[in-house]
């Protein structure tokens, strides 16, 4: 229960773009760069193996949520799908854009939490 407890708790701190041991320092140096280490608690973050990980969760995501919202919006562009299509494609990429950090956060987090990669045995 702990371990589960303390995997949350990271993944909510990733989510947040904080360090996923202190919540206190920046996660990302850019966009999506992860920092080399924790400003505030120095925490080594190169191990992480994020890779292609987040981008298919978030294609995931926001496929079934454009794909829902097309299927409520169909009748009101009957007449006009072009508008449907900007419509969608617009929110489909903001989404994504948008999604992109906080899962790439949480995966991270999941890897430090769980001891992945050369993150190894956690401290505390």
């Amino acid at each position: 229960m702990c371990e589960t407890k303390h995997t949350k708790s990271a993944m909510l701190k990733g989510a947040r773009l904080r360090c996923p041991q202190c919540g206190e320092g920046k996660l990302f140096d850019s966009y999506l760069k992860v920092t080399a280490s924790c400003d505030a608690c120095g925490l080594d973050l190169t191990p992480q193996r994020a890779d292609d990980g987040p981008a298919y969760i978030v294609i995931l995501l926001v496929c079934h949520i454009v794909g829902f919202a097309m299927h409520l919006m169909y009748k009101s562009f009957l007449e006009d799908p072009l508008m449907l299509a900007l419509i969608l494609g617009g929110a489909a990429l903001a989404l994504s854009l948008a999604l992109l950090p906080p899962v790439k956060g949480m995966v991270v987090a999941i890897q430090w939490a769980k001891g992945m990669h050369g993150f190894g045995a956690r401290a505390g």
